[in-house]
């Protein structure tokens, strides 16, 4: 029977069911979370209405002509409370918050009756922490969705027969069965039947991957077709969508550079208005334009510049399968202007294959692949993966080598029979003193100026022949690098361990004019701190193989690293998908996000608070419409970095 997610038809028990199933496509509504803590989302409305509905009602001046009660004092008691109390804590912390500015322009208003003044004061105070809120709540959704994706229960087969479980009581080794419209419980392996898995969620790959016997699956995704028998491999906290989890909730926490400039700004900020504050009493002899200084001034706009901004960008990338390593990564890539690319695995899709066996002795093509194969049995290269597919596709047995050693760079000297095969790149041959016939240099030139890259094989002192491997270009790839370029990039570096005209071959492709050939890991290392010297520099890699350059960087982001702990946790941006394009959306998203970030600070915060300042010692602005002015500025600080959340280049926008 042929299950399919759009059609399959399951019965209103089979809904009930505490199966863990949340396929929305299929039951639009079908959720049981919804209708919990309802009131919860309304909380934060609660004390700034209250506050505004006071003043509004005590204007009017009717219950204070009935009762003698005055709701606008009453307005600035209920709301200031709160931020007076806060303020408190703070000094006792010894910790000279907004909140004591704040606190003592509230104060101070009250003191000479300028009732309404601290009553909008603090309204409007309240009204621009329920803006902040909801704009942290809104980037928090990059975090509930993906919480959302964990299922509670599996469907588990032990000996005992089959039963649904809380995901707690999952075990490793378990087989957990997924049905279509199910997300998967569990990371593991496909240990029967065959599906497709869409992955969206975690790598923003919107195509559904095929996937059979011996393939990985994530917890979270989306089964959409057949039925899948999964042996469990990590559970709890260890699998990838939770490991995803922490990273994000841990990169939103994260500081910039530019929000500890305006911590340490905003600490000395309060002291410095008082002192202008008390400069203006003395001068002027005016109490009024004193205080009304004290409450425009307040740098909470300052404050909230940096982090709404990073907090917004980054839970944007996290919901494009994006993992941006907190503010000070977002920053560093806001500044990337050269950008280094690997070339296999990430210029290519790093699975090559053999495309020709060439002999250039008496030995056969048959006896060619199985010494090449014997060389690399146990190497976990992709050249060797290349090399062992092709024999097992021949059918060809291939005995162990009773020693081997892989030479970095070069290739690998192995020992089968008294014999020593020798497998690598011209360098290799060199150090072990193998002359080439002209008629291979020949064959070789013409292999690798199509953008092959070619094994030679030598056994003893005699070179016996070569095998062509060839990696193809990711689709897409011309177009990434141009996305990058308009980013911003001036410069392009493609490094790769082949030789020249190999590289030279496939970074045309690419459409990348630098590059460079016979790279060792320490010389791209080198290379990277080079560029440095001149540029910021990112480096895009597959994460594990490039570790070392990827921590040489300015930026280091590993592309397509979903279920490989070690690759997130090595870059600074983690691309969960295999498309390189990404990398520039995370580039632009960077520059977005700065400049997000000194608008706030210049336009909003410093500017706005200079222009009122100025207007309050000059008497033209009185206590309430310094309140009016110094909140317009932290509600503007929120609105603009709100607008990240739903930031998309317009390179991205032509392609959606």
């Amino acid at each position: 029977m042929t299950w399919k997610c759009d059609n399959v038809k399951i019965s209103e028990e089979q809904m009930k069911e505490p199966t863990g199933r949340s396929c929305e496509s299929c039951h639009p509504g079908h959720d049981r979370s919804k209708g919990k803590g309802l009131s919860l989302k309304y909380r934060g409305f609660l004390l700034p209405g209250v506050v505004g509905l006071l003043i509004v009602l005590g204007e009017t001046g009717l219950v204070r002509e009935v009762f003698g009660l005055d709701l606008v004092l009453l307005a600035a008691l209920v709301g200031g409370v709160p931020i007076v109390f806060g303020a408190v804590k703070g000094l006792l912390r010894k910790d000279m918050n907004v909140g004591v500015l704040i606190s003592i322009a509230l104060i101070a208003s009250l003191f000479i009756e300028e009732y309404i003044a601290g009553a909008i004061v603090v309204f409007i105070m309240h009204v621009g922490e329920l803006l902040e809120n909801i704009t942290v709540a809104k980037t928090g959704n990059a975090i509930r969705a993906l919480l959302d994706l964990k299922p509670k229960t599996a469907r588990v087969r032990r000996a005992d027969g089959e039963m649904v479980l809380p995901i707690e009581e999952v075990q490793l080794g378990d087989r957990v069965l997924v049905k279509p419209c199910e997300r998967i419980p569990v990371d593991g392996v496909v240990a029967f039947g065959q599906g497709a898995v869409n992955q969206a969620p975690l790598t923003g790959e919107s195509i559904p991957v095929e996937v059979g016997v011996g393939d990985e699956v994530f917890e979270g995704t989306l089964n959409e077709l057949g039925v899948l028998e999964i042996e469990t491999t990590k559970i709890g906290q260890e699998t990838t969508l939770a490991h995803i989890i922490k990273l994000v909730e841990e990169a939103q926490a994260d500081k910039a550079p530019t929000q500890r400039v305006a911590d340490r700004f905003a600490k000395y900020f309060t002291p410095l208005i008082l002192g202008i504050a008390l400069i203006t009493y003395f001068a002027t002899g005016d109490v009024i334009k004193a205080i009304t200084v004290l409450i425009v001034a307040c740098p909470c706009a300052l404050v909230l510049a940096t982090p709404t901004a990073v907090i917004a960008a980054i839970g944007n990338a996290a919901r494009r399968g994006i993992l941006i390593k907190g503010g000070r990564s977002l920053e560093a890539a806001g500044r990337v202007n050269a950008v280094v690319v690997d070339k296999t695995g990430t210029l290519t899709y790093g699975n090559p294959q053999v495309t020709e066996i060439r002999s250039f002795s008496k030995k056969t093509q048959r006896d060619v692949l199985i010494r090449a194969a014997i060389a690399e049995k146990f190497s976990e290269h992709p050249l060797a993966k290349a090399i062992i597919n092709k024999a097992q596709e021949l059918g060809l047995k291939v005995p162990d080598p009773s020693d081997f050693q892989v030479i970095l760079g070069r290739g690998v000297v192995a020992y089968a029979s008294e014999q020593t095969v020798i497998l690598g790149n011209r360098k290799l041959l060199a150090d072990q003193q193998i002359a080439l016939p002209q008629q291979a240099e020949e064959y070789l030139l013409a292999k690798e100026a199509n953008g092959e890259t070619c094994l030679l094989l030598a056994e003893n002192d005699r070179f016996l022949g070569v095998i062509s491997v060839a990696d193809v270009l990711r689709e897409g790839t011309h177009q990434a690098i141009t996305a990058l370029k308009e980013s911003g990039v001036k410069r392009m570096v493609m490094l790769t361990g082949d030789n020249p005209r190999t590289a030279e071959a496939i970074a045309s492709l690419a459409g990348i004019s630098d590059f460079a050939a016979d790279q060792l890991p320490e010389d791209k290392v080198n290379t990277v701190k080079r560029l440095k010297q001149q540029y910021k520099v990112a480096v895009i890699g597959d994460g594990i193989n490039d570790a070392p350059a990827l921590a040489t960087a300015d930026v280091g982001i590993a592309m397509g690293v979903i279920g490989s702990d070690a690759a997130i946790e090595a870059a600074d941006i983690a691309l969960l998908g295999d498309d390189l394009a990404q990398a520039a959306q995370a580039i632009l998203l960077g520059r977005r996000a700065l400049r997000t970030i000194k608008m706030n600070i210049y336009l909003f915060s410093l500017g706005l608070n200079a222009v009122g300042m100025y207007l309050a010692i000059a008497g033209m602005v009185g206590p309430v419409m310094a309140a009016v002015l110094h909140n317009i500025a932290s509600v503007g600080v929120v609105l603009n970095s709100s607008r990240l959340i739903r930031y998309k280049s317009s390179r991205s926008q032509r392609q959606s």
